[in-house]
C-alpha cells in the first residue's frame, strides 16, 4: 500500500520519457539522428531510489509470513512456549518500519553523498537488532526442549539456519566501504538467495508440511519429506556459499560467458559443480510436487483432527471441517496460542477456559 505507489509513479515517469519527450531519468543525451532531446536534466539515480523504495520493504514483507510461520512451528514441534512472545511482535514491526528506511544501501556505489551513505549504513545495521532478537528467541525456545524431529519441523530448523547465515553475510553488504568491492558480484547473489529465496521456500515447506493434514485430511510422505529437506538444504548451501569467495574474488555477475578474463578462468569448475547442484536441487521440488499430489488422493489418512498436539483453534474442527468449519457453535478463546508443557499436561488448547488454580504462562 505505501511503495507501491511510488514504484508506479516511476514507471509513469518512464513512460513519459520513452514517449512524450521528457527527461525525468536522461540527462544530456542525443537520438538516433544526432539531435538533442528537447528537455535535459535529469537523472538516471532519480529511478533506482523510485524502484528500490519498492523493492527494498519488499523483500522483508515476503520474508514476514516465513517468520511467523517458522515461530508456530518451532514451538509446536518443541512441546514449549514461544520464548519472548511480545518481543517476537514487537520486531516484527521494527523490521516493518526499518525496511522503509534502507532502500538507498543499493546505491552506495551511484555517487551517493557520503554522509547520507553513512546514515543509509547505521539504518541498515540497526534492522539486525530486531532480527537478531527474532533469531535469540527462536533459538531459546529450542533450549531444553521436547523436539519432535517431524518433516515441518526440520524445514523450520532449515529456515532459522539459513536466515542466520544469510544475514551475517549482509552486514558485509551494509557496510559501504566493503560494498564499493562486493557491489554486483557473486556474493550479492548468494547473501540475497540464501536469507530471502531459499529461507522464504524452507518457511513456506513448513508451513506445507506442518498443515497439510488439517487441508486434506491426509499426511504427506515422510520419507520423500526428510529427502526433500535434507538435498535441498544441503543442495542450498553447496550452491551459495561458494559464490561469497567467487564474489570477494571479484567476480561480477549478469555476464553470460567468462571465458574473456583470466582471472575468472579459476571458477570454471566450480560454476560447473554449482550447476549440477542446482540441477539435482531441482529434481528433488519436482519429487515435492509429485508427494504433494500423490497425497492428496492417496496418501496417509488422518485419524485425530489434532494429530500435532497443537493449542490454536484451527485445529480443534473436524477432520474434513465443512462450510463454517466447526459444527454448531463457534468455539471460544479463553487463553493464548503457547500453553505446552504445562501443569503436567503437554498442551492445553485455546477453547479451554483457564483454571483458577492454574498456574501463569
Amino acid at each position: 500500500i505505501l511503495s507501491f505507489p511510488v514504484l508506479l509513479s516511476g514507471f509513469i515517469l518512464l513512460l513519459f520519457d520513452r514517449h512524450a519527450g521528457t527527461s525525468f531519468y536522461l540527462s544530456d543525451i542525443f537520438i538516433a539522428g544526432g539531435g538533442p532531446l528537447p528537455n535535459e536534466g535529469g537523472s538516471a539515480i532519480l529511478f533506482q531510489h523510485l524502484f528500490w523504495f519498492l523493492g527494498h520493504p519488499e523483500v522483508y514483507i515476503i520474508l514476514l509470513p516465513a517468520m511467523g510461520m517458522a515461530s508456530e512451528i518451532l514451538s509446536v514441534h518443541s512441546r514449549k512456549p514461544i520464548f519472548g512472545y511480545m518481543a517476537m511482535v514487537g520486531s516484527l514491526f521494527a523490521i516493518t518500519i526499518l525496511a522503509f528506511l534502507v532502500w538507498a544501501h543499493h546505491m552506495f556505489v551511484t555517487g551517493l553523498n557520503p554522509f547520507l551513505g553513512s546514515i543509509f549504513v547505521l539504518l541498515t545495521l540497526l534492522i539486525a537488532v530486531p532480527s537478531a532478537i527474532k533469531v535469540f528467541n527462536w533459538l531459546t525456545t529450542l533450549w531444553r526442549a521436547n523436539i519432535r524431529f517431524t518433516p515441518p519441523m526440520m524445514f523450520a530448523l532449515g529456515f532459522v539456519s539459513l536466515f542466520i547465515s544469510g544475514g551475517l553475510t549482509g552486514i558485509f553488504l551494509g557496510n559501504s566501504t566493503l560494498d564499493i568491492s562486493l557491489h554486483d558480484t557473486y556474493f550479492v547473489i548468494a547473501h540475497f538467495h540464501i536469507v530471502m529465496g531459499v529461507s522464504a521456500f524452507f518457511g513456506m515447506f513448513a508451513g506445507v508440511y506442518h498443515w497439510f493434514p488439517k487441508m486434506y485430511g491426509r499426511y504427506l510422505n515422510n520419507t520423500m519429506g526428510y529427502i526433500h529437506f535434507w538435498v535441498t538444504l544441503v543442495g542450498a548451501y553447496l550452491i551459495f556459499w561458494p559464490m561469497h569467495y567467487e564474489g570477494l574474488a571479484g567476480m561480477p555477475r549478469r555476464y553470460m560467458d567468462y571465458s574473456g578474463w583470466e582471472s575468472f578462468k579459476m571458477f570454471t569448475e566450480l560454476n560447473k559443480f554449482i550447476s549440477t547442484v542446482a540441477f539435482v536441487v531441482f529434481a528433488v521440488q519436482l519429487m515435492f510436487i509429485f508427494n504433494f499430489f500423490y497425497s492428496i488422493f492417496k496418501g496417509r489418512k488422518v485419524t485425530t483432527k489434532n494429530p500435532w498436539g497443537a493449542t490454536t483453534l484451527e485445529w480443534t474442527t473436524p477432520i474434513n471441517p465443512g462450510h463454517g468449519n466447526w459444527p454448531g457453535e463457534i468455539p471460544e478463546v479463553h487463553r493464548w496460542a503457547y500453553d505446552y508443557s504445562k501443569d503436567g499436561r503437554d498442551f492445553i488448547p485455546q477453547t479451554e477456559p483457564v483454571g483458577a488454580n492454574e498456574s501463569k504462562h
